[in-house]
This record gives C-alpha cells, structure tokens and sequence, in this order.
C-alpha cells in the first residue's frame, strides 16, 4: 500500500500542511524539534486511526486548539480508499476521536525507544509482541482487551476472597487466554523466520538469532488452563491477582545463544530493535495482502558506516517508507529529499 497525500490541520505542531510523499523512499531530514517525528506521527494516525507514540488523544491537537484533522488517500494495487480522522474536545474538556476504519491498512513505525523491547521489563516485549500479532490477526486485539478485563474481574474477586464466585470468570480467561497464547506463539514463529535473515543482513556478518515465547503455562487447551489456575488458587488469593497465564510471558531474544536483553553490547541491541520491525514487513503483507508502510525515525543514527548501509538496502527493498534524520545530507540515499521546518515542509 502506499500513502498518496495527507494533510494535517492543527496537528500537534502543524497548523496545516498538505504533503503528496514518492511512493517509494522519502526522507525528511531537518533539525531536532521541527516537527519530524510529528509529521511520522500524523501518517499513522492517518492510516490507522492510532498513535504510535501516545495513547492520550490530548497530546494530539496544536496547542490551544478545539479539534484536529487529518485527511488523505490510500492506496493498494488500483483500489483508493479517502480516510479522514478528527479529534473533537467535548463540552467536558475529553477528547473524541471519529473516523473510518481501513481492514487492510497497516503501518510499522520505529523509534529509538524502541530499545526497551531489549532492555525494558517483560511487559514491553509482550507489548510489542501483541501489536505484531494484532497487525496480523485482527482478532487479536479485542481478544486482548477481552482478557485484560477479566483479569480485572478475577482480580476483584480474589482481593474480596471470593473463592466460590470464580469459576465462570476461570473458564472465560481460559478460552481467551488460550487463543491469546496461540497467536502469540504464532506470531513469534513469523518473527523468527524474518529476523534470522534481517539481521546479519544488517549486521553484515552471520549471526544466529533466535526468539522464544516463554510462557508460564504451556496450556494449549482450557482445561488444562482452568487446572493451573485451580493449582495455583491458594496463593492467588493469598496475594490477591491472577499468577498464571499470558499476561505473566515475555519474549527470549537470543543472539549466538546468549541472552540479548541481559548481554548484548548497546549497539546490537540497537541493531536489534530495528532488525525485530524490520522483520515485521513480509509477515504483516503477506497476512494483509499489501505491504505496509515503513515509518523510521532517526533510524540510522550511531550505526557504523558499513551496518548504516547495510540498513539502507534492506530499506530501500521495501514499499513506502518515511525515514527522517537530523543530518544534513545522506549521499547514500538516492531518494525525494524534503526538510521540515518550524512545521513546514519545503523540498532539499
């Protein structure tokens, strides 16, 4: 798919912009605090109606303003959909998004924070692991909201030592759960098979990566989901909260065999933050039928010259991708130029 123009009206540092970007690479160089990553920003929310940096639709409009627009056209192959998102504050100061959904549309954005994938607590790379999923299985999400509110439920009742009253909520979190965790390993398999090609492409060596779902319960019925929670029923009451199932898993990154989280020096663990979105574009494209689109921010910084050109070839083979920088000039990179500025953008 590719994005065919956008325009933003009162978007977070944009009062209005109209921007028809190469279907293809685009780089959107300029200094720090212009407005790039913003601009990033306003492609996703266009395309998927959600923020990648956010979830507080608040920090979304131009300061000082009511409402903001973000309108523009997509495409796949010779089919145009027109998408328009508004972000409308109530009477009583909340913010309310509308705007049509596209089946089909898809975005993978990266950003330096990103290394909490590697460095951060379990909960970051479930998180990450749940928005691969959910690009690839559209169920995947409202099943994850599904579950997280009977967890709440469960958590009620426990904290009240309510023994007596949780069996249906057992058995729900057990069906959910248990699709939630086939997914999940799903999407591991799929991230797997890209990243043990995607990174010692970048790194220009031969390396062996591997990811491992580490669950702690290997339950792939819900009987046997319902029996681990029924074992574990003393001790959840005890601390009040639900001790086994998908919300307590996290992802093993292994690189040569040893653990990337813990013993990977900063730069592969760069290295391996964009080498785990990297490998998020066969799967997502071939799960929706098009490509999605690529938005990088700042995605060549501090990498050594030879893993920086690496990065671009793997880059440039795919669809459209937006990749913005605060250097000058990138001779490297044969591709539509514009610089952003104060909220503006001008072509280099």
């Amino acid at each position: 798919m590719r994005i065919r123009w956008v325009q933003l009206l009162e978007f977070r540092n944009y009062r209005t912009l109209s921007y028809s970007p190469s279907p293809k690479l685009n780089i959107l160089s300029g200094r720090n605090a212009q407005g790039k990553t913003n601009l990033l920003e306003g492609l996703a929310v266009l395309v998927t109606g959600r923020s990648f940096r956010t979830s507080r639709l608040a920090e979304l409009p131009r300061w000082g303003a009511s409402s903001a627009l973000i309108s523009g056209e997509i495409s796949r192959g010779e089919g145009v959909r027109t998408l328009r998102r508004t972000l409308q504050q109530g009477e009583d100061g909340t913010w309310r998004p509308s705007g049509e959904r596209c089946e089909w549309a898809r975005v993978i954005a990266f950003d330096w924070q990103d290394l909490v994938i590697l460095h951060g607590a379990p909960s970051a790379r479930r998180n990450f692991l749940d928005g691969f999923a959910g690009r690839l299985y559209a169920s995947h999400l409202p099943g994850l909201i599904r579950y997280r509110k009977i967890l709440a439920r469960r958590a009620v009742l426990l904290q009240a030592g309510q023994a007596d009253r949780l069996a249906p909520w057992d058995e729900q979190l057990a069906v959910v759960g248990t699709e939630l965790l086939g997914r999940r390993r799903a999407a591991a398999a799929a991230l797997q098979t890209e990243l043990a090609r995607v990174y010692p492409a970048l790194a220009g060596e031969p390396k062996k990566v591997e990811i491992g779902y580490r669950a702690s319960l290997e339950a792939t019925e819900p009987a046997a989901f319902v029996a681990a929670l029924e074992r574990a029923r003393r001790e959840e009451l005890r601390r009040g909260q639900t001790l086994v199932g998908p919300h307590r898993d996290d992802l093993l990154i292994e690189l040569d065999g040893v653990d990337a989280r813990v013993f990977g020096s900063r730069g592969q663990q760069r290295l391996l933050a964009l080498a785990l979105r990297l490998a998020e574009v066969l799967p997502v494209g071939e799960a929706t039928g098009t490509p999605p689109v690529l938005l990088l921010d700042d995605a060549l910084s501090e990498l050594d010259p030879h893993v920086r050109a690496n990065a671009l070839r793997e880059i440039q083979a795919a669809e459209q991708v937006f990749l913005t920088t605060a250097e000058p000039a990138l001779p490297e990179i044969d591709a539509p130029r514009w610089e952003v500025r104060e909220g503006g953008l001008v072509a280099a």
